[in-house]
């Protein structure tokens, strides 16, 4: 069957002369079966896997029905809802591609940037209005935003919506759109929560699915390196050696926690690399300043989490390493997809330590291939011992460390470095050092150490009821003390009585007669008390106050009573 063009998909003559102009030729699989629906007005459930162009499968219908009519200050006619804000800032240049002789306009809101420059895109109008959940109900609760004059609803990139937490977002918006709307749902799964999700706001979908979903592309060749040991440093010898032997230009390295991000591309500069970092914990122009230099070739390798790793088009990447296998199969997908995209050629290689022997079995579980490894495989030995091993270990952590708003992947080690729950004692230390160590630091270290075989035994400790009791040890000799002079000629005070004597005499004051009770004193016809006249008014000097302190602390509007006359 012969791929039709673009001509042939119903898009009006404007976005097929703005598709030729970028130098479009023929539409991917899911473009030529999703966009002859998409501008009928139907809705579309879309699911296929990464890299296949998903973008301009809802990018391309939708300019061509906004062709006619303009947007209302506050009141965008199309919604795109992004899980990240890479991929919608990706979103946004897709438009500006095909935009420029349809006269349409396309705005961003995403965190990490200025509020009042996207007020003033609102306030001007925008057709199509690209957003994250979160920074989009911001907007919303403000008052900045309208949303019942939307038309078009895309949702992209849904199972990652789902990861992150935004599922209740997304049910919240999708209830402040009018009813009567078109909506383009795409996904590269289908878990149960996305399909409860497609049930309750499309109508009526046409199922587009144009392979099995969670496969990786066929033009990818995935390898496998597995790594004895779990320690950090081991794994960056072998990366760079991978980096040396294969012939690498350009690629992506994913770690699973963002600490350990920022430590690899240390590592890569300390050792001559041209490397960046993209994580979570960056802010947001720092993460477009990285993302453009790596596009435009001027950092040839980028450590990134998984933030990454989803929707992300960046062309031309020879290879993608895996430095930590990912938790979630689904998630060595959507990574390894950053290679291989269009049709073109890709490498994916994953270093395998036996803490991650489990997670790679669901890994070929999920894709149906067995691994293919470079050098020496993992023993049976090693494979029984990663079967009783729990996962996190040796370093800590837990799955979907970076589901949280692109970038919680940390949760391993405390964000001072220090050591984490379940992270061994100097591993922090061991991940910062990035000198593999030699024979004889080992045994220095050794020696330093006190071995066990020298400890004493619990048994050889003395008990608690053998050591001597305070009875049993001898005591003091006279001569052994000093005698100290009495302390009145110390000029301290003297000691204190003994209990006898301080008996005695609390016995006596309970014998003494009570002392009578003083009669109050009369009040005059001018309403004040009789009270001695004196300087300063008030009580005598030294004399207990109401507020249990002298009268030398109160204060002065308090010492004088005020008169108040009869009249």
């Amino acid at each position: 069957m012969d791929t039709p063009t673009f001509a042939e998909l119903g898009l009006s003559a404007k976005v097929v002369a703005a598709i030729e102009a970028a130098g479009y030729a023929n539409p991917t699989p899911i473009q030529a079966q999703a966009i002859p629906v998409a501008v009928t007005g139907r809705d579309v459930l879309g699911i296929a896997q990464t890299g296949t162009g998903k973008t301009a499968s809802f990018v391309l219908p939708m300019l061509s029905r906004l062709e006619s009519g303009r947007a209302r200050a506050r009141m965008p006619r199309s919604l795109i809802l992004a899980p990240t804000r890479e991929l919608a800032a990706q979103c946004a240049q897709s438009f500006e591609k095909y935009t420029a002789p349809i006269a349409a306009y396309a705005g961003a809101l995403i965190g990490g940037v200025s509020m009042d420059d996207q007020v003033q895109k609102l306030d001007r109008g925008v057709d199509v209005l690209i957003a994250t959940p979160g920074r989009l109900l911001d907007h919303f609760q403000r008052g900045r935003l309208m949303l019942m004059g939307v038309e078009i609803l895309v949702i992209d990139e849904a199972d990652r919506m789902l990861d992150m937490g935004f599922i209740p977002d997304i049910e919240r918006i999708c209830k402040l759109l009018p009813p009567r709307r078109q909506t383009l749902f795409f996904s590269a799964t289908m878990p149960p929560e996305i399909t409860r999700l497609v049930d309750q706001f499309l109508k009526d979908p046409a199922r587009i699915e144009v392979a099995r979903p969670a496969t990786t592309a066929k033009t990818i060749t995935q390898r496998f390196r597995f790594c004895a040991s779990t320690e950090d440093w081991e794994k960056r010898e072998i990366l760079r050696e991978l980096l040396r032997s294969l012939e690498v230009r350009n690629a992506i390295i994913f770690c699973n926690r963002k600490k350990d991000v920022a430590i690899l591309q240390k590592s890569l500069a300390k050792h001559g690399f041209n490397a960046g970092a993209l994580h979570g914990d960056m802010d947001q122009l720092s993460r477009m300043a990285t993302l453009d230099k790596f596009r435009s070739g001027e950092i040839a390798l980028l450590a990134a989490s998984d933030v990454a790793a989803r929707g992300l088009d960046i062309p031309d990447v020879s290879h993608v390493f895996n430095f930590d296998v990912s938790w979630q199969p689904d998630d060595y997908v959507h990574r390894i997809g950053r290679t291989g995209r269009a049709g073109k050629e890709g490498y994916a290689v994953s270093i395998v330590s036996p803490d991650d022997l489990k997670s790679l079995a669901a890994i070929s579980k999920l894709t149906g291939e067995e691994p293919v490894w470079l050098g020496e495989p993992p023993t049976e030995e090693d494979i029984a011992d990663a079967a009783s091993r729990k996962r996190g270990r040796r370093r800590g952590g837990r799955p979907g460390a970076d589901a949280r708003g692109a970038g919680g992947d940390d949760r391993g080690r405390r964000r001072d470095g220090r050591r984490g729950r379940g992270e061994p004692p100097g591993e922090g230390a061991r991940a910062r050092s990035d000198a593999p160590r030699e024979e004889g630091d080992e045994a220095r270290a050794a020696e330093r150490r006190p071995r066990r075989e020298d400890r004493p035994h619990r048994e050889d400790r003395p008990r608690r009821d053998d050591r001597p009791q305070r009875s049993d040890r001898p005591a003091r000799h006279a001569d052994d003390v000093r005698e100290a002079p009495p302390r009145a000629a110390r000029g301290e005070r003297a000691e204190r009585p003994d209990r006898a004597e301080r008996g005695e005499r609390t016995r006596e004051r309970e014998q003494r007669p009570a002392r009578a009770a003083q009669p109050a004193p009369r009040r005059e016809e001018g309403g004040q008390r009789d009270r001695p006249q004196q300087r300063g008014g008030g009580r005598q000097r030294g004399e207990e106050t109401p507020f249990g302190m002298g009268n030398d602390h109160i204060p002065a509007f308090l010492r004088r009573p005020v008169r108040i006359s009869a009249d």
